[in-house]
């Protein structure tokens, strides 16, 4: 019998208030669309982060079940980045499994993280979307690995600017920033890539 996949969303708590909400329901009633499933609830019926602090609420969903549960939430440090080449790995929905990611992480030898290379295109983090600056303006990849909530609300908003990014590009840029739910848009403030 195959094992049905479990589908992951990670919403900022502080202080009991939900960020980027519309952003998340609309990831999670894109999932059920590809599912096939009609019925789709309203995640804030679900989530009840507690009162103070900054919390990390994790949504873990099939088609038919929710499971919440609530993480106290501590940034972790990126200084630098190791390139990682993979033109294989998928993950365009959000998935609890995430065992091709976090292989690849395990290659980030004393960097702080890994930067995602895809067919020679940069993609993202282990954990965040980026964004380079140069000549007043933020770009994001076009082809991330997964189209992140945040990354969509800044696009919207005309912050950041889809393009394709090619690896050889890189030291074009002056800027690096990390974007997730958590992190919202982080500009790191001193960073090495390294290969």
């Amino acid at each position: 019998m195959m094992k049905r996949n479990s589908y992951l969303e990670t919403i900022k708590a502080i202080d009991g208030e939900l960020y980027n909400l519309e952003y998340h329901q609309k990831r999670y009633e894109g999932v059920l669309d590809s599912l096939g499933i009609e019925k789709k609830d309203d995640l804030s019926k679900y989530i009840n982060p507690p009162e103070f602090g900054i919390y990390r609420c994790r949504l873990v969903y099939t088609d038919d079940t929710m499971d919440v549960s609530y993480h106290k939430y501590k940034k972790r440090e990126v200084n630098s980045l190791k390139l990682v080449f993979n033109n294989d790995i998928e993950y365009s929905q959000k998935l609890e499994n995430r065992d091709e990611i976090n292989a690849l992480f395990k290659l980030r030898e004393e960097c702080d993280d890994i930067l995602i290379i895809k067919n020679l295109l940069i993609c993202d983090t282990s954990i965040a979307n980026v964004a380079f600056y140069r000549d007043g303006e933020w770009f994001t990849p076009k082809k991330p690995l997964l189209k992140g909530t945040t990354r969509a609300r800044l696009i919207d908003e005309g912050k950041i600017i889809e393009s394709n990014i090619k690896v050889q590009d890189i030291r074009s840029f002056s800027k690096v920033a990390l974007l997730n739910a958590m992190i919202d848009f982080d500009v790191l403030q001193q960073y090495e890539i390294l290969i």
